[in-house]
């Protein structure tokens, strides 16, 4: 589609314009009137049965967790139970049913609104249709979705970090203790920093949010009427008129997130205090910080550079280029300075890749080496079917999938991470731009240099990665053949290092709220067709007829182990058909 050319043409697209986003939004309304209530009610009443049931055990396990964790001094211990842990363990109930209220009916208001304009997005069959439908079914299923990671984060992952807070402390590591003399200083220091930057800060958030709304404004009519502007893109022209509306909910929330902020920002004094075992460079801190938000608020809306507050010193070893008043903190990438061509943008889109995306790559990839390591007998039916608790699945899986990928990315000389498909790669300019992701890949692209700075042979990557898959487990791993390790000392500690990274990693990674429903679901298919493949194939082997209380599959649990609990790979003539059977093709 060639733009319109002149002013005329460009209004009376717009003019054109109104009466169908007028109409997308009207139903988009009314689809979220309806369905809010009943959102609100599931999301509620889920996560506060799950707040409310775990509760209990939430504090009586935290407790003794703190009080058994071998890392932490006895007064450390002592300040934690009586002064720290009582306010989150108490607040938790409040805050977690409030928020679930609120993001119930955020969700059940927003969510049909969305999937309305979707409907009528390039490439869609049936639009008509979809824009009474969508935002329907799929806003009730979401929610219960919603509901279950939101389960997974409160059993899972919170059991699983506590796990690690209950791991021993090695003998050459002192536990962390605290310094009860600058206890009281921080604490004063860190009341003083609220209390004056909550606020100063507010009033600048204030002061900046109607250059952040007309600004925000400015850009999208821009993009909505300009030549050059997505309003020539079919599925991005409701999206610009909605995004027009909701702009001064982005602004509010933009202020509401610095008034939050700044409560964190200012009480950071007393951990400045406490760090730096002075009180007057927690009260520096106090000022600075002031600096700090004026100049980041000032990156993100490409305002001028610097600030008109100081910024003193407030760390003993601090560099002294950072401590200028009017020099900025931050470093202004090159894109606030010259942004990017809007019609270049247009014409070859820059493809960003996504988290979800990626952990969806991620998932497939670990079903292929699963099918895999079972016809091998490297990961045993068993573990399947425990995959719960089968560290081996659970963990050494996905890291097995994660040094695959690091070990193609360093034979490639490929500057980010190169996917399975050998096109994609992951690199800082198309990375996700999600905080979760900028936690992992740094580590990962450090682990890949390192691998290929080991140059490693063929036996050696086959030794590693049967090392990250069985490394959870120490007794499968001492009763496993995984190959020759290196002759070298030095580099069989830096394997281990490097595998005991990956699975550290990879742990961290399922802790994610998606990862846990994500990863059962592929689990549950690999057992699925793993036990449609192994019915068939004894119904060609065994003549008769197999008990409906007990199917094959589970059968074939019972009797089978793959032998490969030892290094001893053998197995009698009677095991023979049934490891045949259990190929996959």
């Amino acid at each position: 589609m060639e733009p319109p050319k002149g002013i005329l043409a460009s209004l009376w697209n717009f003019i054109c314009f109104l009466p169908f986003f007028n109409g997308l939004l009207l139903l988009g309304v009314i689809k979220g009137i309806i369905f809010c209530p009943l959102v609100c009610f599931i999301m509620t009443v889920g996560n506060s049965a799950i707040i409310i049931g775990l509760w209990p055990v939430h504090s009586a396990w935290t407790y003794y967790c703190v009080l058994r964790a071998e890392r932490l001094g006895p007064v450390l211990k002592l300040v934690l139970c009586i002064l720290v842990l009582p306010v989150p363990l108490i607040l938790w109930p409040v805050v977690g049913i409030v928020g679930s209220i609120i993001g119930g009916a955020a969700y059940g208001f927003l969510s049909p609104i969305f999937a309305t304009f979707d409907a009528v997005g390039e490439g869609r069959a049936d639009k008509l249709f979809h824009c009474f439908y969508d935002g329907t079914k799929d806003t009730i299923l979401g929610t219960f979705t919603i509901v279950r990671d939101f389960r997974d984060v409160c059993f899972h992952s919170y059991f699983s970090v506590m796990d690690d807070l209950l791991l021993r402390r090695p003998p050459d590591v002192k536990y962390l203790e605290i310094r009860l003399l600058y206890l009281p200083g921080a604490v004063i220091a860190g009341v003083l920093g609220f209390m004056v930057d909550f606020p100063l800060i507010s009033v600048i958030a204030l002061c900046k949010s109607p250059y952040m709304l007309f600004k925000g404004w400015h850009r999208l009519f821009h993009d909505l009427i300009g030549r050059e502007g997505p309003f020539l893109e079919t599925i991005c022209v409701p999206f610009a008129g909605l995004a027009i509306i909701l702009w001064p909910l982005a602004v509010v929330g933009a202020v509401l997130g610095s008034l939050v902020a700044s409560i964190f920002l200012g009480a950071y004094a007393g951990v400045v205090v406490y760090q730096e075992s002075s009180f007057w460079l927690g009260l520096c801190y106090i000022v600075a910080s002031l600096s700090i938000y004026d100049e980041y608020s000032n990156d993100v809306l490409d305002m001028p550079e610097g600030s008109i507050f100081p910024r003193p010193h407030y760390r003993k070893n601090e560099a002294p280029s950072q401590n200028t008043s009017r020099a900025p903190s931050f470093s202004r990438p090159s894109s606030f300075r010259n942004p990017p061509s809007r019609s270049m943008s247009l014409r070859n889109p820059m493809v960003e890749l996504k988290t979800i995306e990626l952990l969806d790559c991620l998932f497939k990839e670990c079903q292929r080496h699963a099918e895999t390591m079972v016809s091998e007998g490297i990961i045993t039916l068993q573990d399947i079917v425990d995959a719960k608790s089968s560290r081996v699945v659970n963990i050494g899986l996905p890291a097995y999938c994660l040094l695959q990928t690091l070990l193609r990315s360093a034979h490639n000389n490929s500057v980010g991470l190169l996917l399975a498909d050998n096109v994609t790669e992951i690199t800082s300019t198309n990375r996700p731009k999600d905080t979760f992701f900028d936690w992992f890949l740094n580590p990962l692209l450090i682990i890949k240099d390192q691998i290929k700075a080991e140059n490693l042979s063929e036996e050696e990557e086959d030794y590693f990665s049967k090392l990250v898959l069985l490394s959870g487990d120490p007794v499968r791993l001492k009763n496993s053949n995984i190959g020759s390790p290196p002759e070298s000392e030095r580099k069989r500690a830096e394997l281990d290092a490097l595998a005991r990274r990956l699975q550290g990693i990879t742990k961290s990674i399922s802790r994610y709220p998606t990862f846990r429903r994500r990863f059962e679901g592929i689990i549950k298919t690999l057992s699925d067709d793993l036990a449609k493949k192994n019915d068939h194939r004894q119904s060609n082997i065994v003549p008769q007829t197999v008990p409906r209380s007990k199917s094959a599959f589970v059968q074939m649990f019972s009797q089978q182990s793959f032998k490969n609990k030892t290094s001893n790979h053998g197995s009698d003539q009677d095991s023979q058909p049934v490891l045949r059977s259990l190929e996959i093709l």
